[in-house]
């Protein structure tokens, strides 16, 4: 059976990981191919801060709730191992903080030491009233996305810097199951008109004496569109920008402006950094993550396609559960086309 994903951030690396781990022992030949015109360190993935965390609430959307959940629990079992520093995993610390008081958050109880600020804590965020402390995990994309490239490559999945311009593209080339994990370019393959670019600059900066990170919440300018400030493994990542509908992936020093001086007002200390890069992404926004099978028509043979995408500024969250929500739908089609194993009589 021959697969061919496209997409290869972190969403589809981790899916082409998942129906390896599943299935190269079930179905037998099992030929995995990875295409895309960007791959590490241009991703989007790549460029995120890596943090461990969903939007505040899943709006009843329990199913992603359950996906964030499996990828922390996924994370948080590689920190015995010694390849978690090459994966880009560490745990970190740090604040959640609002100008009101606020329902818990749906992750509250996936993420470790949850518990609300003291009064005193909250003395050290002027203009703050409200909030949460926990640890939470970093996943890097530029070391992670290079060691699942690696793992992948090590048991024989073929990579191709090619841009695929439709399904059947790929049909007819041989492939049996298409994984779609092309983020915000989607778009470009068949028209969802759910999917918007939610744009993203942040600013990278030498502060290594900052240990924490700090998220603000301003429920009224909307996720993400108020200060926040999460170090890294070796830069620490200001941000606070969500701008739905635009297309640009251009840094323009406005925002640069508003991004830098909220952040200083924050932390202080902050106007001591260095600033290293500016840096523009596109989270693909969704209402929701689309994550199903669909039969394409086209010729004889309806196209399989499953789709993974749409997971706005949380795909490093979300990864993992996503991936293995994908194999499962995989194994439906194994099971359908009789390529798995045969009962024995």
């Amino acid at each position: 059976m021959k697969v061919a994903v496209i997409g290869a951030g972190v969403s589809g690396l981790s899916t082409a990981q998942s129906i390896y781990e599943r299935y190269h022992s079930i179905v037998r030949p099992l030929t995995i191919e990875v295409y895309a015109d960007q791959f590490t360190p241009l991703t989007t993935s790549d460029g995120a801060a890596g943090f461990w965390q969903p939007y505040l609430y899943d709006k009843g959307n329990i199913q992603e709730t359950k996906w964030n959940k499996e990828t922390f629990d996924h994370l948080l079992s590689f920190l015995r191992s010694p390849d978690s520093i090459k994966m880009g995993i560490f745990l970190q610390s740090g604040y959640n903080l609002c100008c009101e008081p606020a329902p818990d958050p749906s992750f509250k109880d996936t993420v470790l030491g949850f518990r609300r600020l003291t009064e005193r804590e909250m003395q050290m965020f002027p203009g703050f009233t409200y909030g949460w402390f926990n640890t939470a995990l970093m996943v890097e994309g530029k070391s992670y996305l290079p060691w699942l490239m690696d793992w992948l490559q090590k048991r024989g999945v073929k990579f191709y810097h090619r841009k695929i311009k439709s399904f059947e593209e790929l049909a007819e080339s041989g492939a049996d199951v298409i994984i779609n994990c092309t983020g915000m370019r989607s778009g470009e393959l068949q028209p969802d008109p759910d999917l918007k670019p939610g744009r993203g600059q942040i600013v990278k900066v030498e502060a290594p004496w900052l240990k924490h990170w700090i998220i603000t919440h301003n429920f009224e300018k909307g996720t993400y569109n108020s200060p926040y400030i999460i170090p890294g493994s070796r830069l620490v990542t200001v941000g606070g920008i969500f701008q739905i509908g635009n297309w640009s992936e251009k840094s323009n020093s406005a925002d640069h402006k508003i991004i830098w001086e909220d952040a200083c007002q924050l932390e202080p200390s902050l106007k001591h950094a260095r600033i290293v890069e500016d840096w523009t992404g596109l989270r693909p926004v969704r209402s929701k993550v689309r994550l199903e099978r669909e039969k394409i028509k086209s010729g004889v043979t309806p196209i399989e396609v499953i789709h993974n995408y749409g997971h706005g500024g949380f795909g490093l969250t979300i990864h993992r559960g996503c991936a293995e929500e994908a194999a499962r739908l995989f194994g439906q089609i194994v099971e359908e086309k009789g390529k798995g194993p045969k009962a024995r009589l």
